[in-house]
C-alpha cells in the first residue's frame, strides 16, 4: 500500500506523496484532538505507508500541532516535506493577518516550535482582505532568499488574487508561488469554477483540504448516534442540507457497496482519479484524529474506481459553473468552426 510520488506542480521540482497528512489534530489545545501517543501512532503509520508530505499551521491546537510535529519528525526531517501556515495565530491586530510584520514574526515562531532550520512550504493561511499581494510576495521572496523557507503558496485565496500574484512574482523576478490550498471533495466542488482550472493552467500544485467533507462522505452522520463533532464543528462538516447532498451520499454509499469498499475509500479514490487526469499535482489532505481514522483512509490507495463509477460520481456532484462558463460551453461548437472533433485537446487548461 506504499504511496507513489509526483512533482508538486510545474513550478518546482518538489516531490510529494500522493496523499498528504494534515496535522491539525496533533495536540489537544482546542479541547479535542490527539495526545502525543496518538499523534505518534498517526505519524508512524503515515511514514510507513510511504507518505512524506505533512501540513500544519501555527494556529492549530494553539501551537501544539507544530510542537508535536517537530518532536516526531526530528529523525526523518530530511525525508519530509513540511508545510505550515501563518495568518491566524494571534489575539491582537499586530499578530494576525498577512502583513510582512506578522509574517516575519510568525515564521520565526514556527521554526522555534518545530525545532527546524527551514520550512519546506510556507502558506499564507487566509486572505485578510487588507494586505497588498506585493507585500506578501516580497516577504515570501525574502524568506526564500534567507533560507528560512524553501517554497511559498497561498491557502484559501480567491482565484483573481492568486492569478495576479502569480504574474507579479514572474514579472518582478521574485520566488514563484508553487501551490494553492483549497477545499475540494465530492460535496464541495465550487473550486471547479475558478480555482481548479487556474491551478492546472498555471502549473500550481494543489492540496485539497477536507476530502471527506468533514466526515460527511463516510455516511457516519446519517446514523442517529452520529458523532457530536457534527454539532461542535458544524462549519467544517457538510450535511444533507439539500437534495444534492443526499444524492451525493446515496451514490457514494451505493458505489461503496458495489466495490466492496468503505465509503471513505470511494470519496478519496475519486480525488486520486481526478489527480491522475490532471496535468499538475492534486493532493488530498487527510485530517485524521486517530490512528484508526488514518488507517481507514489510507486504504483508499488500494481502490481503483471504474470509469462508470467515476462518471456517476462526477455527474451527481457537479456544480453549475455559472457565467461566463455556461455561455462558453454553449458556444463551443461555433468557436470550433462547427467541427469540434477536428480540434486537438490541450494537455491542460490555457491561462
Amino acid at each position: 500500500m506504499s504511496m507513489q510520488y509526483k512533482t508538486f506542480g510545474r513550478r518546482s521540482g518538489l516531490r510529494v506523496s500522493q496523499l498528504a497528512l494534515g496535522a491539525g489534530n496533533f495536540g489537544t489545545g482546542w479541547g479535542h484532538g490527539a495526545d502525543k501517543a496518538e499523534a505518534k501512532a498517526m505519524f508512524d503509520t503515515y511514514i510507513d505507508a510511504g507518505g512524506n508530505f505533512i501540513d500544519t499551521a501555527d494556529v492549530y491546537q494553539g501551537g501544539q500541532s507544530e510542537q508535536f510535529l517537530g518532536e516526531l519528525m526530528a529523525a526523518e526531517r530530511d525525508n519530509l516535506v513540511i508545510a505550515t501556515k501563518y495568518t491566524l495565530n494571534g489575539k491582537h491586530p499586530g499578530t494576525t493577518g498577512n502583513s510582512r510584520k506578522n509574517m516575519m514574526q510568525a515564521v520565526d515562531a514556527s521554526l522555534k516550535r518545530m525545532g527546524t532550520d527551514r520550512i519546506d512550504l510556507y502558506w499564507a493561511h487566509f486572505a485578510d482582505g487588507l494586505t497588498p499581494i506585493e507585500e506578501i510576495l516580497r516577504g515570501f521572496d525574502d524568506l526564500v532568499r534567507s533560507g528560512k523557507i524553501l517554497y511559498a503558496g497561498l491557502s484559501n485565496f480567491p482565484a483573481w488574487r492568486v492569478a495576479r500574484a502569480d504574474l507579479m512574482a514572474e514579472l518582478r523576478g521574485w520566488s514563484p508561488l508553487i501551490g494553492l490550498q483549497f477545499e475540494y471533495s465530492l460535496a464541495e466542488r465550487t473550486a471547479d469554477r475558478e480555482l481548479l482550472p487556474m491551478t492546472e493552467a498555471l502549473g500550481l500544485g494543489g492540496t485539497l483540504w477536507s476530502p471527506l467533507a468533514g466526515g460527511f462522505l463516510t455516511g457516519k452522520y446519517r446514523a442517529p448516534t452520529g458523532e457530536s463533532r457534527l454539532q461542535n464543528l458544524g462549519k467544517l462538516v457538510h450535511s444533507e442540507s439539500s437534495g444534492r447532498e443526499t444524492a451525493i451520499l446515496d451514490t457514494v454509499l451505493a458505489i461503496a457497496a458495489e466495490a466492496d469498499a468503505p465509503p471513505a475509500h470511494v470519496a478519496i479514490a475519486w480525488l486520486l482519479a481526478r489527480d491522475a487526469q490532471s496535468s499538475t499535482a492534486l493532493v488530498p489532505l487527510l485530517g485524521p484524529r486517530t490512528k484508526a481514522q488514518l488507517d481507514a483512509t489510507l486504504g483508499a490507495l488500494k481502490l481503483t474506481l471504474s470509469p462508470a463509477h467515476i462518471a456517476r460520481l462526477d455527474h451527481v456532484s457537479a456544480v453549475d459553473l455559472g457565467t461566463p462558463y455556461r455561455q462558453i460551453a454553449d458556444s463551443a461548437d461555433t468557436i470550433a468552426g462547427g467541427q469540434p472533433s477536428l480540434r486537438s485537446p490541450k494537455l491542460h487548461p490555457v491561462a
